[in-house]
């Protein structure tokens, strides 16, 4: 049986308070198996241009979200310079320390078959489908947030790429977007400075 969502904000309330959170644990104030009932649904839901449905998701747990933190450790420490590293260890240990990693990708034939499909339209489909996987970034992000998680994104693609695919078995096709660590909030999010809403929104009757 499902579990019942756990605080039951209203959505303007939870799009508010979500916030790019970096102080994350191992803990999480739900199961594994509501985790993955939310990325499922926002997986299902989140539109797509042309209802593509081009979103592909890995969600790793446990040791498999530590893999993927150590593999990215090591592929930095070979780029970055020795004397830089400390700080750059210091980040990625932090988002090995949460609870598990959604990787979001794009599945390049989906859009290619639509390049081909709506030639008048080739152009737009690969920024159409960045537009879709922002949006579903944001679903689970907003989700995972109004149950208790905390969560950043983060881009370490292309770097990590091909050691993700091989490691994963990931096709190909599949391009890593994004990577989004989470687990139970340590420290609250920074400030933040808002620019006034008069110079961002027009409004015309």
């Amino acid at each position: 049986m499902a579990e019942a969502v756990g605080t039951g904000k209203d959505f303007l309330t939870a799009v508010r308070e979500r916030r790019t959170i970096y102080g994350i644990s191992q803990e999480s104030p739900i199961s594994d198996e509501r985790i993955v009932e939310i990325i499922r649904e926002a997986v299902k839901y989140t539109p797509s241009a042309f209802n593509s449905q081009s979103a592909r998701v890995l969600v790793l747990l446990g040791e498999q979200h530590h893999k993927l933190w150590d593999l990215t450790k090591e592929i930095l420490r070979g780029i970055v310079q020795a004397d830089q590293f400390a700080s750059t260890e210091q980040r990625i240990n932090g988002f090995r320390s949460g609870h598990g990693t959604v990787l979001y990708f794009e599945d390049m034939t989906v859009i290619e078959g639509l390049q081909a499909s709506f030639p008048s339209y080739s152009e737009h489909f690969p920024s159409w489908s960045q537009q879709s996987n922002g949006m579903l970034q944001f679903v689970i992000w907003t989700a995972l947030e109004n149950e208790g998680l905390g969560a950043s994104v983060q881009h370490y693609n292309p770097l990590i790429d091909e050691k993700v695919k091989t490691s994963w078995i990931i096709p190909q096709s599949w391009k890593l977007i994004a990577q989004m660590p989470f687990g139970k909030p340590t420290a609250p999010a920074g400030e933040k400075e808002f620019k006034p809403l008069e110079e961002r929104i027009k409004v015309s009757k």
